[in-house]
């Protein structure tokens, strides 16, 4: 555990964010129990500059309606997907990592990856989802109330595509459920196991793991202990 914390503070974690990441990598541990530990061992988070709030941005807009409420079963391919973004740590700052998931399959069917974490970074994500699988109109996508799935540029877009924006309740995690165990997966099967030194390296990394090996042969016990690209091979045939 103690070289999980060195390595999540090395990326800028507190006690808190570290505590979270344990706790979602399945080791049950409190806040207080990280920071003693990170005292003991002479252990201090990167602290970046700050971020200067404006009234404009403490004010909650365009915020949608939990459509989704939990029910992360579908029961065809682009009926629900649900999208979010990460935090990846590369050589000295922050790259940003947007996603998008069919709760079909389980599938990651758009991402993109940027130094910027902006409305611009969400909406390429989902074009390239859009672009891939031709939704029919009517398809829910859900995603956490980020100001940038709030901005009224992505907010149009998402309308213009024919999508039901459907939105996580204020600071509930679970809500998202899926996207952030995959996030977990990618982080302890790729991100921490990699030292990448460049945007260039870390972005062929992903794709590898997205587009190889979690899309196409890892197994996941919500589809039956498949990928999710056999899964829709499999129930395409039935269809």
């Amino acid at each position: 555990m103690d070289d999980q914390i060195r390595r999540n503070t090395q990326a800028g974690y507190g006690s808190r964010r570290i505590a979270k990441e344990l706790n979602d990598l399945g080791y049950p541990c409190s806040e207080n129990y990280i920071a003693n530990i990170m005292k003991s061992q002479g252990i201090r988070a990167r602290n970046g500059k700050g971020f200067k709030y404006s009234r404009h941005s403490l004010t909650m807009v365009n915020v949608s309606e939990n459509i989704l409420w939990r029910d992360f079963n579908a029961k065809h391919p682009n009926e629900k997907w649900t999208t979010d973004i990460t935090y990846i740590w590369v050589k000295d700052k922050w790259l940003y990592l947007a996603t998008v998931m069919d709760l079909y399959s389980r599938c990651i069917v758009g991402w993109a990856l940027d130094e910027t974490m902006t409305e611009a970074l969400v909406t390429k994500a989902l074009s390239v989802a859009l672009a891939r699988r031709k939704p029919k109109p009517g398809l829910i996508l859900h995603s956490d109330r980020g100001v940038q799935y709030r901005a009224q540029g992505y907010v149009d877009f998402v309308a213009n595509s024919q999508l039901k924006q459907s939105m996580s309740r204020k600071g509930n995690c679970w809500d998202n459920a899926p996207m952030e165990s995959f996030f977990s997966r990618l982080k302890v099967e790729l991100i921490y196991a990699k030292n990448y030194q460049s945007m260039d390296e870390a972005r062929t990394g992903i794709f590898t793991y997205i587009e190889v090996f979690y899309n196409r042969k890892r197994r996941h016990s919500a589809i039956g202990n498949i990928s999710p690209v056999e899964f829709e091979n499999r129930t395409a045939l039935v269809a």
